[in-house]
């Protein structure tokens, strides 16, 4: 983990008010592994640091940001040679368990950020993914450009406006069948739906949850589990769906 003071190579608008942003920081993209995060802080006037996963690590540090509030508002206005001070990588990522070939990642909306870092990363180890990803419309979809050849996309859209109607948990039982292995980022709800499916395949979910420092000094992002209580931020981001209680969220 490193604090660090890094230039704005691009930002781009990929998406309705969402931007992909990428930084020069060599030292954390190097560390980084998806499914962690970085805290970013937003500029003069913002006390609290944002957390954003870590989309990409190939052309510099990458993330996806969308525009939710004040402080994101100010990092999708960054320009290249504005500067950012940016703490991470943090938290524990994803896992690929020995022996799985076949991935399916299963994405709502903003989900798809870490999980485009996950299928880069199983595709440079020769193995298939496949990632499903949920939105409201089609101009929502995630940019099959930004993918890596050989992943195979498939939305599902609420309105039909394009691929299939509906949502991801409507399609997950049949394809969770034809993988190893599910990986998951995206509401709670869609959390809790795929959890109500009992699929019977191991599925690694990264919890989404209000942090205040992303170091596990403030305890703001608490969740319970099997375990006992423990920190997003530090103990996951990712966890085992079945070590959550859900019922407590």
């Amino acid at each position: 983990m490193k604090q660090l003071l890094v230039p704005v190579i691009s930002n781009k608008l990929v998406m309705p008010e969402t931007h992909l942003l990428t930084v020069d920081a060599p030292e954390i993209a190097t560390q980084a592994r998806p499914g962690q995060f970085c805290m970013i802080h937003c500029g003069e006037g913002y006390f609290l640091r944002r957390p954003i996963s870590v989309h990409g690590v190939s052309d510099g540090l990458s993330f996806l940001v969308k525009v939710v509030g004040r402080g994101t508002a100010c990092l999708s206005q960054s320009q290249p040679c504005d500067t950012l001070d940016i703490i991470g990588p943090l938290g524990n990522g994803f896992s690929i368990p020995p022996g799985v070939r076949k991935l399916l990642l299963v994405a709502g909306g903003m989900g798809v950020a870490p999980l485009a870092f996950l299928a880069r990363t199983a595709l440079l180890q020769n193995l298939s993914v496949t990632l499903l990803v949920g939105v409201k419309t089609k101009e929502l979809v995630y940019p099959l450009h930004l993918l890596p050849g050989g992943v195979d996309l498939l939305p599902v859209t609420e309105d039909g406006s394009e691929g299939k109607k509906g949502l991801v948990t409507d399609f997950l039982s049949e394809l969770a069948t034809k993988s190893d292995q599910v990986f998951a980022c995206g509401p709670v709800a869609m959390y809790k739906a795929m959890y109500r499916l009992k699929v019977k395949k191991a599925i690694q979910v990264s919890l989404e949850a209000w942090m205040g420092c992303g170091m596990g000094a403030c305890y703001a992002c608490t969740t319970l589990t099997r375990q006992g209580p423990k920190q997003v931020c530090r103990d996951g981001p990712v966890f085992e769906m079945d070590d959550i209680l859900w019922d407590k969220i």
